[in-house]
Formats: C-alpha cells, sequence, structure tokens
C-alpha cells in the first residue's frame, strides 16, 4: 500500500537582488552606446575586426538586458502564486530566445568577414584603434560594475515539515553563487577579449601592412558568438525540458536510498531544475521497515542542492 499522493501547498518564492539589478541595468545601458558606436565606427572605417566586436557586444547587450529582465521578472512575480516553482525559468526561457538571436548574428559577422578578406578595403586605422580601445574600456568598467555585485548577499530560509514528507527549504547564499549575475561578468570579460582581438588586427594592419588580419579577426570573433550560443541552446534547453536525469544530484539521491540504515527500493525518481543549482525531487520508495517519508526526507536533506523534496513510501 502506498502513502497518498502529495500536493505542492507552499510555492518556491524567487528571490531578488536589487544591488545585482542596479549594475546590470548600468552595464546594459553603456554596453549599448558602445556597441552602436562600434557597429556604426567598423562600417565607416572598414575595420571588419571593429564591425565583428560590435556585433559580438551586441551578443553581450542581449545577454545583459536578459539578465536585466530575469531580475525586473523575478521581483514583480515573485509572490505570484501562479508559479509553483519560481520564475527562474523566465530567465532560462530568455536565454533561449537570446541564443537563437545569437546564431544570426554570427552568420551574418562571417558573411560579412569572408566578404572582406575576398574584397578588401582600405581600413582607417587610428580612427578604428581609437574606438576599439574605447571599446576595451567600456567591457572593463561593466565587468567591475558586475564583480561589485559579488559583495551583495541574502539568506532565505524556510521549511514544512509534515508527515507527509513534503519539504520546502530553499538557501540563497553569496551573490557569486548567482549564475545569472555569474554569467553576465564572464560574458562581459570574454566581450572585452574580442576588444583585444581588434586591437591587435588593426595595429598589424596598420604597422606591418597585414591587412588580412582585419576579416581574420571578424571571423574569429564569429566562432566566438556561435560557440556562446551553441552552448547556451544546449543548456537552457536542457533546463527548459527538465532533461536532468543525468545530473550528479540524480546519482546522489540513489547513493542515499542505497546505504539508508533500513532495507530499501528505489522505484521511481524524479529530479528537475528549479533554480541556478537548485533541485526538485519526487521519489518512490518500497520498503518493509517502520519508517515514514519524513525519515527519508532527513536523509536527502545532506544535499543542499535539493530544496523540494517529495517522497512516497510503499508498503505491502
Amino acid at each position: 500500500m502506498a502513502s497518498p499522493s502529495l500536493t505542492c501547498l507552499h510555492p518556491i518564492r524567487t528571490q531578488t537582488n536589487p544591488l545585482a539589478e542596479k549594475n546590470t541595468l548600468r552595464a546594459v545601458i553603456l554596453t549599448a552606446v558602445m556597441m552602436v558606436l562600434e557597429i556604426a565606427g567598423g562600417w565607416y572605417y572598414n575595420s571588419m575586426a571593429l564591425l565583428a566586436d560590435g556585433w559580438h557586444m551586441s551578443s553581450h547587450v542581449v545577454a545583459l538586458g536578459l539578465a536585466l529582465g530575469a531580475y525586473i521578472l523575478a521581483r514583480r512575480y515573485a509572490q505570484d502564486g501562479r508559479f509553483s516553482f519560481g520564475t527562474w525559468k523566465m530567465e532560462v526561457l530568455g536565454g533561449y530566445t537570446s541564443a537563437i538571436l545569437l546564431v544570426l548574428v554570427a552568420v551574418t559577422m562571417l558573411y560579412h568577414s569572408i566578404e572582406r578578406l575576398i574584397d578588401p578595403r582600405e581600413i582607417i586605422y587610428n580612427q578604428a584603434i581609437t574606438l576599439a580601445t574605447v571599446g576595451l574600456m567600456v567591457n572593463l568598467i561593466c565587468a567591475w560594475w558586475l564583480k561589485d555585485g559579488h559583495h551583495h548577499s541574502h539568506d532565505h530560509h524556510h521549511s514544512h515539515g509534515h508527515n507527509h514528507g513534503h519539504d520546502h527549504h530553499h538557501d540563497e547564499h553569496h551573490l557569486h553563487d548567482d549564475l545569472n549575475l555569474r554569467a553576465a561578468y564572464i560574458h562581459v570579460l570574454a566581450d572585452a577579449l574580442t576588444s583585444v582581438l581588434a586591437i591587435f588586427a588593426l595595429l598589424g594592419g596598420k604597422f606591418f601592412g597585414a591587412n588580412w588580419l582585419d576579416p581574420l579577426m571578424g571571423i574569429a570573433g564569429s566562432i566566438l558568438v556561435a560557440i556562446w550560443a551553441a552552448g547556451l541552446l544546449r543548456d537552457t534547453g536542457r533546463a527548459l525540458l527538465d532533461a536532468e536525469m543525468d545530473a550528479p544530484v540524480v546519482d546522489e539521491i540513489r547513493e542515499v536510498i542505497a546505504h539508508l540504515p533500513v532495507a530499501a527500493e528505489l522505484k521511481d525518481l524524479h529530479v528537475w531544475r528549479v533554480g541556478a543549482g537548485h533541485y526538485a525531487c519526487a521519489l518512490s520508495v518500497y520498503t518493509r521497515a517502520d519508517v515514514d517519508a519524513e525519515f527519508l526526507k532527513k536523509q536527502l536533506a545532506i544535499h543542499e542542492e535539493l530544496v523540494h523534496i517529495t517522497v512516497e513510501i510503499i508498503k505491502d
């Protein structure tokens, strides 16, 4: 005989971060302004490397904008009971959309870079180098803003212990655990690297006549954007489809059940992600021992990434 089916009574609330939202907004505005200047300058000065850097920066504008939107929506709907597991997947859906757009950006960059490689044009190096250098400084400023957010922290915990074995516990630690902000931070650093490549290509063309370096860096930039887009499509698609049964936490759950102090057999297990590094699980366990769902719940609680546990005990 099995214990009755359980229903979520207390939705998981998404935690908001005002400092991260503010710094992300500042980074979006500054990066967007610099993106427009670099793209316009790349066309005007015939620099494919500068243009590629501008387009690559556009990928970061999209990424930062989606991160900002995720914070805003999470804050707006934080108390909305319709979201049983919080609003984290708003961020995931935005990232998936961003990745599709970035694929188009990468293709456009690659096309124009090859076109310039076949049909080179005269580059006005001094102005292009100046603009690329300013772009690099903007990236470093944005990286500093986003890094500043790591000093902010907040903690939240709530637990509902019931005999039916349904548990919620949700801990928010330092902001370095905020993968949304961390992704934006690393993204800006990657853009700084692209700016360095553009400057390198322009200097090589100006002082050594290596004009081919400029479109070559454009091609390199398009590859970087494509790789980032592919990784984002993979990660966001996996989260949206709840394809998490190969996550390490699944083996950890199986190990806990296998090493219980009583004889028990795992009959059914479902694991899905409900936040950055946070998982929910629902499992059915067969045992003849005199234990309840609360006992199994406590055994699984050693894994802090499990923030929502539903247990069904099956007995003869």
